[in-house]
């Protein structure tokens, strides 16, 4: 019998270099910037073609749950798990590949992906989702690799070693190393010498191998994991997590487990993937006029304007500017120019230290 497939969608970040239209309690997963759904209903289109809605597992923030219920209501309400607060990437993973055991009835091979990307060419992620998976069932771990489309400084490369096998879809190498975020000569180098792909913090692997590198590589955490897995299914479920979850370390998924796992393998794609991680990328990425301005919602009247993205309920008139981005919410207006998109984080930081959470 074949090993199941599954997804685990990571739906719980704040998205706080969106601000101010991402806020607390509506992050960038629950926003509108490519058409009429939102990043969190993309993700899971791009995933029903190929799995059934119970074969779809969503790890978030409590006050989420309804609201991602509300745009995914296919999926059961047993496949939301909530994060009580957050403990990055690596304890969400591990929960979710024991609790795909769960559902599984044993072994299962998880997706392991985040609500808030795009992708454009959905069937082709599909086709690589599927040949993942089927590498995933031999016991390798296979990361999704980004094919650079500029010297980005702002995401992690991977580097590929030898090749392992090609199918219709895809390339499969082996990883030689995982990299951090460059500098920019760096990046002008990996972006262009063929053996780097962006890492996109996709991986596909089996439980079985999940648990095992959880194991030996952060057993602290696997050890909270197996007594949380004790009360699944049961009344003590919520509140065990509630009391143990906040005991496990803090760790990403590539520092804790990647970096050191023992088979990993990557393949290089390029399906118009974005992750939407500031407003620069959401004004390189959507669509534009003539002279690269974007409107995302409300009127804007452009004199002599060019690659600025705009967001109002109001008319916005700009003259004679580039390369701004103008936001306008009800009680935040915030302009900053396009290549300090990423020092919004710093205002987010000062609210929070200034005690102003009504704006956050």
């Amino acid at each position: 019998m074949e090993i199941p497939f599954y997804a685990v969608i990571m739906a719980g970040g704040s998205g706080t270099r969106l601000w101010p239209l991402s806020r607390r309690k509506h992050p960038k997963q629950l926003l509108h910037l490519s058409g009429e759904r939102t990043l969190y209903q993309l993700a899971v289109d791009r995933l029903e073609p190929i799995l059934a809605p119970e074969n779809i597992i969503v790890i978030t923030a409590g006050d989420m749950v309804s609201k991602l219920m509300e745009q995914s209501p296919s999926i059961p309400r047993a496949n939301f798990l909530v994060e009580p607060e957050g403990r990055g990437t690596a304890p969400v993973i591990g929960l979710g590949a024991f609790y795909a055991e769960y559902l599984a009835g044993g072994e299962a091979v998880i997706a392991c992906l985040t609500a808030d990307h795009l992708i454009t060419d959905v069937s082709g992620f599909q086709n690589v989702l599927m040949d993942a998976s089927e590498v995933a069932r031999t016991g390798s771990i296979v990361t999704l690799g980004i094919e650079p489309s500029f010297p980005s400084t702002g995401y992690g490369y991977i580097q590929r070693g030898g090749s392992r096998r090609t199918t219709t879809a895809s390339a499969i190498y082996d990883v030689k190393r995982f990299k951090e975020k460059p500098n920019e000569i760096a990046a002008v180098t990996m972006s262009a010498d063929g053996e780097h792909s962006w890492n996109s913090g996709m991986f596909v692997w089996s439980t079985r191998t999940v648990q095992s590198e959880f194991r030996k590589q952060i057993p602290e955490t696997f050890v909270v994991l197996e007594e949380l897995v004790e009360s699944i299914g049961t009344g003590l479920q919520d509140d065990t997590l509630s009391r143990a979850w906040p005991t496990i370390p803090k760790d990403s998924i590539d520092y804790a487990i990647m970096e050191n796992a023992e088979d990993v393998c990557v393949i290089p794609i390029s399906i118009g993937w974005s992750d939407v991680g500031s407003w620069l990328s959401v004004l390189n990425t959507s669509d534009s006029d003539d002279l690269g301005n974007v409107l995302l919602g409300g009127t804007h009247h452009a004199i002599d304007t060019s690659n600025t993205l705009v967001e109002s309920s109001k008319l916005v008139a700009t003259i004679g500017v580039e390369n701004l981005i103008i936001i306008d919410t009800s009680d935040v207006l915030l302009v900053c120019a396009s290549d300090r998109s990423e020092d919004v984080k710093r205002v987010v930081n000062a609210l929070h230290d200034e005690n102003k959470l009504s704006l956050l």
